[in-house]
């Protein structure tokens, strides 16, 4: 839900407005400014809780305490009962539960949010921003001489700042106090209760969290891709919905496709599929670099289907449920066996859940607010991240009695009565695998550069460290995309580093 921008430092309206005008994606419903003699926070509205009055920034009637926001509130209903005989509200959007908790709490109230969030709250000479504790909602800030920057995307700030860096989750700002983290991703070892107790949280923790992110004053949708982890969320997500719209995408046969019509049959809700072609991705691919402000080969690949299936579902719903972080909190990678121990396991589970922020839920945001839909994560719910890693290794990445190995075992087992046995054990693909979009990629992006070309760019820009003649093109997209690209590039994140591109072409 939405995109927010700043200054504080100088109160530079048109600055502010100017950076806004590069979230409109984030937001086409509204727009507004809050300006005082120390700066200006701006938002850009996905008008999703009170879509009628909950115009952003948010003011306390009695004093000059603003709030611009992006993200959900999921506690909201809890926080204004409690709130509420101590505040007047002024609108019914989630966001002012935050602005009255900060009155109460201070630089305390992030920790007592659940939900995904940025925002700034503009407290008279102050400034207080905020991250959720994951990183599910982007940040990012830089310096214009002594003024601070920050908006919710690298291309509404990069023209205007310097040392422009990512605010990092489970974090908050205070311009007296500085940064403070909050949360931080459990680093407990595994508790070794029985096999019933740990299935039992899990049932019930994901329970909670997809009923939790259904708070919605528009229609609210599911990805289907027909694999285990958006399954559940649809499965759990449809008793809950009268009518469920779900969304698939895929080339004519792929494997995504039929899996996914199975389990829309299986759930009766209203499905919708694209088939796309490759001469489609060949169009939308500088798009989904621009948005996605990554040239990370991995990423790129998944964002492709992700762009496409936003776009599908931005037809008919404003609110998106996917399965993200699934695969980090339950071993769900081909490559988690290849890990030497137990213990080595559950320390690269909990690496890649604090390493999301920049990579998949990169993809999620940016793709999604690219068509102007918010998506939500349910399995990055603090409650259900501490349930995960509560879990010993062994029951995620599970070897049976004839040594075979199966990944998120635990997360099947909890759930295997919810959906057919074929999708509940459904072998683990990735989105771009399963929708087709990496059978022809790497042959579309030939038409773009040769493979000489390609040496020789990877040699013009090493500190990239470019290791395909893929990722070589989707470099180039991206630093054509930006006048001045050299921030955005500073701030790409990479999931697996793997031998450089000239490497690859030599051997």
């Amino acid at each position: 839900m939405c995109g927010i921008a700043g200054v504080w430092g100088t109160s530079e309206e048109t600055l502010v407005l100017q950076m806004m005008d590069l979230l409109v994606h984030r937001g086409p419903d509204d727009a507004g400014t809050y300006s005082n003699s120390e700066g200006t926070i701006g938002h850009r509205r996905l008008a999703i809780m009170d879509p009628s009055g909950g115009r952003q920034p948010i003011k306390r009637h009695d004093s000059t305490c603003a709030i611009a926001a992006n993200g959900e509130i999921y506690n909201f209903p809890q926080l204004r009962a409690e709130l509420a005989s101590r505040h007047e509200f002024l609108t019914a959007s989630d966001s002012e539960s935050a602005l009255h908790l900060y009155h109460d709490a201070g630089i305390d109230v992030a920790s007592q949010l659940s939900g995904m969030f940025a925002f700034a709250i503009a407290d008279g000479k102050n400034l207080y921003v905020a991250r959720d504790p994951v990183g599910i909602k982007p940040l990012y800030y830089g310096q214009r001489g002594q003024t601070l920057v920050f908006a919710s995307e690298l291309k509404a700030i990069v023209d205007y700042a310097v040392e422009v860096r990512e605010f990092p989750p489970g974090t908050w700002f205070h311009s007296r106090h500085g940064f403070h983290r909050y949360y931080d991703v459990p680093n407990d070892s595994p508790t070794h209760d029985s096999l019933s107790a740990h299935l039992q949280r899990v049932r019930s923790g994901l329970e909670e969290a997809v009923a939790k992110r259904l708070m919605s004053d528009v229609p609210v949708g599911a990805f289907l891709s027909g694999g285990l982890d958006s399954s559940l969320i649809a499965a759990l997500a449809r008793p809950h919905v009268d009518e469920l719209h779900t969304f698939s995408v895929g080339i004519e046969g792929s494997r995504d496709i039929e899996a996914a019509q199975l389990v829309a049959r299986h759930l009766d809700t209203v499905h919708h599929e694209y088939l796309f072609t490759p001469d489609e991705v060949l169009a939308v691919l500088p798009d989904v670099i621009y948005h996605l402000e990554s040239f990370d080969q991995d990423l790129v690949r998944s964002a492709v289907p992700c762009y496409l299936v936003s776009r599908l579902a931005s037809q008919f719903v404003k609110v998106i449920l996917t399965g993200e972080g699934a695969d980090e909190l339950f071993a769900g990678y081909d490559y988690y066996r290849e890990l030497d121990c137990p213990q080595q396991l559950h320390r690269e589970l909990r690496r890649s859940v604090c390493s999301l922020h920049n990579i998949n839920l990169q993809r999620v945001d940016r793709l999604t607010m690219a068509h102007s839909i918010e998506g939500r994560v349910p399995f990055l719910d603090v409650a259900l991240i501490q349930v995960a890693q509560a879990i010993p290794p062994g029951l995620k990445l599970f070897a049976d009695d004839r040594g075979n190995v199966v990944e998120k075992w635990i997360l099947r087992k909890a759930f295997e009565d919810l959906l057919p046995s074929e999708i509940i054990w459904r072998d683990k693909e990735q989105f771009d695998e399963g929708s087709g979009a990496t059978d022809f990629l790497s042959d579309i992006v030939s038409r773009w550069m040769t493979t000489s070309e390609a040496r020789r760019y990877a040699n013009s820009c090493r500190s990239s460290r470019l290791r395909s003649h893929e990722e070589s093109v989707y470099h180039k997209l991206l630093v054509e995309a930006f006048p001045n690209p050299d921030g955005v590039l500073r701030n790409v994140a990479r999931w697996i580093e793997r031998p450089g591109l000239n490497s690859v072409i030599q051997n």
